[in-house]
Parts: C-alpha cells; structure tokens; sequence
C-alpha cells in the first residue's frame, strides 16, 4: 500500500488487513473447489454436493448473527479473535485428515465415516469463522481512533473519511487473499491433490494466527463503557421487554419536570429538557443504561428495512459459483489446443476487479465526485450501496442476453444435425458480467459495512458485523428457495424445468431476467426507504443544535 495509507490508517490497521487476507486465502482456498471434492472424492451427486455446499455457506454466514451478541455482551474482541482462531485451525486440521483418511480407506464403511467427520470438520471452520470474521473487523475499526466520540464534533468529517478508506481497504485486502485462494488452490487440488490442496489453507490460517500475535503490542484495546452496561445485546433485550409490557398495561409516565434525565446515546448526554419515557420498570437499579439501551433498540429496527432490501443483491451473488459456472461449461473454453479454462476460475474475475479497481475509486472517482457534489466523502453510503445494487441488476440483464444468444446458437446447431454439447461461444463473453458483480461489490459490498459500522452502537459493533453476513447468509437459503419454487412452477404442467440438466433445454435466460426484475424492485424500495432514512449520526446533529 502507498505510504500515505498507511500513515492514515496505522501499523495496527495495515497489519489486520494483511491477517484478514491470508484469512480469505485460506477460506477460499477450501470453499471455492469444494464441489469438486464432494464429487470426486466423496462420490455425492452433483445435486447432493451443490446442496451441501449451499447449506455450508449459507450457515457459515449466519453463525457471526448468533455468536456476535456473545462476543458483545461477555467477551473482549482480541481474546474472541484467538479463540476462534484455535476453532478455526482446529477445523481446517480435521478437514486435512479427512483428506489423508479418504486416501487411506478403501472399504464403504470407512468412507462414511470419513464423510460424518468431513461434515464435523466443515461446521467447526463455521463455527470458528463465525467468531472470527465480524471480531476482527471490529477490533480493525477500532484500531482508527482510540479515543474515538460518538457525539459530532469537530474531527467528524476526518474520522468519518478514515473508516471510509479503512473499509475500502479492507475489502482489497479480503479480495486479494480470495483471489489467490481461487486460483492457486484450485490449481494445486486438481494437480498435486487434496491432501496438499487442503493442508496449505491450514497452513496459512496458522501463519495468520502467529502474525496475529505477534502484533500484540501495536493493538488499540478499546474499553468497556461501563455506562452502557456489560451485557448490551442482553440489557437491550430486557429493555424492549419491560418497555412492550408497559406499553401492553397503559403505565407509560412521563418524568417530572424536575427531574434530570440523560438520554446517552454513545456515552453522551443529550438534553435535560428532553421528554423521555419513564424508566420506572426497565432498569431500577441502572435507569440512564435502561434508557439509553432502549434507544439502541430503536437504532437497529431502523436499519431492518434497509437490510431487507439488500438481500437480492445477496440473491445475485449465489450465481457465479452455480449457473453462471454452468453456463461456462457448455461453451468455448479452449486457449490454444491443449488447454481448458476451468469454468470455476472466472470467479476470481470478480475479486481481481476489485482488486485493480479499488484504487481507482480511492484516487480518482471519490476526487471526482467531491468535487461535483461538493460532499466531503464524494457520495453517501447510501448512495453508494445504491450504486452498487443498480449495478448488479445491468449485469444480470447482461448474463441473460449472454444465455439468450448462447440457447440462440445452440438451437442453430441442433437444426444443422449437429450433437455437439459445446456452444462455439467464447467463454469470455461471461466476462464482463462477473466485472460488473466486481464493481458492484466495490460500492454496495464497502458501504454495507460502513453503514453497518457507523449505524451501531459502539458496544455492538461486533454484531453490526454480523448482521452484514448475515445478509448473505439468508440471501444463500433466499436464492435456494426461489430455485425449488421457479422449478416447482415452471415443471407443474408436464413442461421442463428452467434448470433441467440439458442446458440447451433450460431456461436460464428467463431465470436471469426474473432477478433482474426483483433486483430492479428491490433497488427501486430500497431508493425511496433511503430517502426517509435518517443516519445515526445526523439525529446526534438535531439533539446537539437542539440544546443550543
């Protein structure tokens, strides 16, 4: 990175940058090729193997949503950070001996039981990656100020601009180690094997631990805000009972005008003539925590609306590693006469153009728009994430033309007598779909853990983290359920169905403009709720003017 980012940023944050890289690698370097070895190795059907690594990804996405409220109610985020890690190196260690015991075992019997461990091996990694990933990105954004206010002041736009650029950033860095955990570790599974294949994503998650470590002494540790509580995901769920129960009895009381009240949002008291309601049965014994934890509440049912809308955009990410990649195996994949492009590899075209792309949109688009809007980060985070969801849905229309003219070919072909299964279509023509997936990652993808970021609570930022995985995670089950429901309807009359295994038969093309349409809907909600959306941190602006 250019001296000026790190100077901006710190050791600390470049540091967690290069960890959560080599963390992708390895990640990736199991994830991306796992079909191959559930086919291959495990003997699973297409079908079954496609299913399983759906269930896998999606559960891996959505356990950060059930230990983040953990992690922010009873444990510190470096000690979270290491024991993670441990479960984490204890899985990719289990799934390396199930590749060493696969190769060993010949009779059926141990096979299955190579199969039960695999699955152990795979929900350990999971389980430890649910840990791992939303702590070490939170301990990475408090790496940015140790003495950071939550109320306006005068270093905002500054500290705002920081966490900017350390999550445009950040993105680089995961995107880097995907890309090399794709390439090179498909590279090595397929020619040397799995044993090595699985043993070198371990080997690099022990690396990342020991460089983890070893920068120890460089760390921001962040505080607890004992004003906030201990407990804040535990307290907040008390508070949203206690105040449904006197909502539901019709005891709401408003404090007397005597009475000092603080509203803490962040730790920072708002104004003493504020009315609030009463704390009388929340928190006797901690009544600015009660309220101040019932305000937390609110905040994050605000942001479930935008949540809501960002799951098709999830929904398009589900495509690249199942029908676009089939749709790769039907055409023309050849470079010279001996080598095939494996149809799998085009997906790292989607890191690699974030990869090449980020800096540009550091050095040269935000300078740009600053200038046009004369906003001091350029664009909002909205519009940011905006721009990226309206670039999903050009490139779904694309992939459907790109389908249209491949089954347009096709159909030619069977006219002609011929029995070919490949398509004389380049592959490359899939290309500039997965690049616009790239660029669309690179606004909505960043601004989604911006807005994550800067929308919670300081006590909670683990779970905001969270709650950005956990888009993908339901979005995987999301996309799982509109297939079995497109199929069901589309093969109710006797008639096939859009994804029946000829793919000159299938009707993928329709399936794309589908999402295209709900995508297009989705963005259209998501442009209005935004506009009535009012941030954290502009709320904070009115009840500080309001004081004056």
């Amino acid at each position: 990175m250019a001296g000026s980012t790190r100077k901006r940023l710190g050791n600390s944050c470049i540091l967690l940058i290069v960890i959560a890289g080599m963390e992708r690698f390895a990640y990736k370097g199991v994830a991306s090729n796992l079909i191959t070895y559930l086919t291959d190795v495990v003997k699973m059907s297409n079908s079954s193997a496609a299913k399983t690594v759906n269930r896998w990804c999606g559960f891996t996405s959505m356990v950060p949503l059930l230990i983040a409220p953990l992690a922010d109610s009873y444990w510190d985020r470096y000690y979270t950070i290491v024991a993670s890690c441990f479960i984490y190196v204890a899985g990719l260690v289990a799934l390396t001996s199930t590749a060493l015991m696969s190769r060993a075992s010949s009779d059926q019997a141990n096979k299955t039981s190579s199969s039960s461990f695999l699955f152990c091996s795979l929900y350990l990694i999971s389980l430890g990656q649910g840990g791992y990933n939303p702590s070490l990105q939170a301990f990475g954004a408090d790496q940015l100020d140790s003495e950071e206010e939550e109320l306006p002041s005068s270093k905002d736009d500054k500290k705002s601009n920081k966490k900017s650029l350390f999550f445009q950033w950040w993105y680089f860095g995961i995107c880097s180690g995907t890309v090399l955990g794709i390439s090179v570790m498909s590279y090595i599974q397929d020619t040397f094997g799995w044993i090595l294949g699985f043993a070198i994503p371990m080997i690099s998650m022990v690396t990342s631990v020991i460089v983890f470590s070893c920068g120890s002494p460089i760390y921001t540790y962040r505080q607890r805000n004992e004003t906030m509580g201990n407990k804040p995901v535990v307290s907040m769920l008390q508070v949203i009972k206690a105040a449904a129960l006197k909502l539901l009895n019709s005891k709401v009381k408003l404090p007397d005008g005597n009475d000092v009240t603080e509203l803490e949002l962040q730790g920072k008291p708002l104004c003493r003539h504020q009315n609030l309601s009463s704390n009388e049965g929340l928190n006797n014994e901690h009544p600015k925590s009660s309220i101040h934890m019932f305000e937390n509440a609110k905040v994050i049912l605000r942001l479930l609306p935008i949540w809501l809308m960002l799951l098709m955009f999830a929904v398009i990410f589900q495509q690249p590693s199942t029908f676009f990649t089939k749709q790769g195996m039907t055409m023309k994949r050849n470079i010279g006469s001996n080598f095939l492009i494996p149809p799998a590899t085009l997906q790292s075209a989607i890191a690699l153009s974030i990869v090449v792309l980020m800096p540009l949109y550091d050095k040269v688009l935000i300078p740009i728009t600053k200038v046009l809007t004369c906003n001091e980060k350029g664009i909002t985070v909205m519009q940011r994430m905006g721009i990226g969801m309206f670039t999903s849905v050009i490139a779904l229309i694309i992939a459907a033309l790109v389908e249209t003219r491949r089954l347009h070919i096709s159909r030619n072909m069977e006219m002609l007598g011929s029995q070919s299964e490949t398509v004389p279509l380049s592959i490359f023509w899939l290309l500039p779909q997965y690049i616009l997936l790239g660029i669309s990652d690179i606004f909505t993808v960043v601004g989604m853990q911006e807005f994550f970021y800067s929308e919670f609570p300081i006590r909670m930022r683990t779970m905001a983290f969270a709650l950005y995985t956990s888009v993908f995670g339901v979005g995987s089950y999301l996309s799982a359920l509109l297939i079995s429901t497109v199929e069901g309807i589309t093969s109710s009359n006797g008639s096939k169905s859009w994804f029946c295994d000829d793919m000159n038969e299938a009707r993928l093309d329709k399936y794309y403009w589908f999402l295209a349409a709900a995508s297009a809907l989705s963005f259209l909600f998501f442009v209005i709720i935004s506009s009535f959306y009012t941030s954290k941190r502009d709320l904070e602006l009115d009840s500080n003017e309001s004081c004056k």
